[in-house]
């Protein structure tokens, strides 16, 4: 479990097709209480560190989690929000995030706004039950704010700390980013379409 507030950016140094995938992830300094068998969030992803060293640490990946997550893009040099798992007692400074990727959305544009920089994202119909505005969600792994929601998009501002401490900040229009609904959403919403004597849709 995770709160969505990152805590590090690290960098990808090596892909090695090994399995399905493993990523050899640069830290930039080193990360307490990773050893093997450790849960991370890559980019929102929950992965299991199966190596470590000084600075950096290694992820195996499967077939399913490379197509339906933006992890399928990375490549060497990519950008990774980083958070390591809850401990009983930390701060939930954030929102409760599983690390479970829910899709992948695009980003319909970018603008300055005052010191922060606002983001619209397309809200595709399957997506759309479960964003409200001043609800929470998970981009990258990115604890945030729904702003509002439209037809077909929702927006939120990145503020200047999260530009600088995330891959938000470089994020513009065209560019893919995991997503994870609020975990009460999802709930909800399935309570709901039982209690309407449907199934809820998901996406495959």
């Amino acid at each position: 479990m995770f709160t969505g507030i990152v805590t590090d950016l690290g960098r990808i140094r090596e892909v090695v097709p090994r399995g399905d995938r493993r990523f050899v992830i640069d830290t930039g300094r080193d990360l307490d209480r990773v050893v093997a068998g450790a849960s991370i969030a890559c980019s929102g992803v929950c992965l299991t560190v199966i190596d470590h060293g000084p600075r950096w640490f290694a992820v195996d990946v499967s077939a399913e989690t490379l197509a339906r997550t933006t992890l399928g893009g990375w490549d060497e040099g990519t950008a990774v929000n980083l958070e390591r798992a809850l401990c009983v007692g930390d701060e939930l400074g954030g929102h409760l995030v599983t690390g479970h990727i829910d899709g992948v959305v695009a980003v319909a544009g970018a603008a300055e706004d005052g010191d922060s920089v606002r983001l619209a994202l397309e809200l595709p119909a399957w997506l759309a039950p479960f964003v409200a505005a001043k609800g929470s969600i998970a981009l990258d792994g990115v604890s945030l704010t729904v702003n509002d929601v439209a037809e077909r998009t929702f927006g939120i501002n990145i503020i200047p700390h999260t530009q600088q401490r995330t891959t938000l900040g470089a994020r513009i229009a065209g560019d893919r980013v995991n997503v994870e609904i609020d975990v009460l959403a999802r709930y909800v919403r399935r309570t709901l379409a039982f209690s309407e004597g449907r199934e809820p849709a998901w996406p495959r």
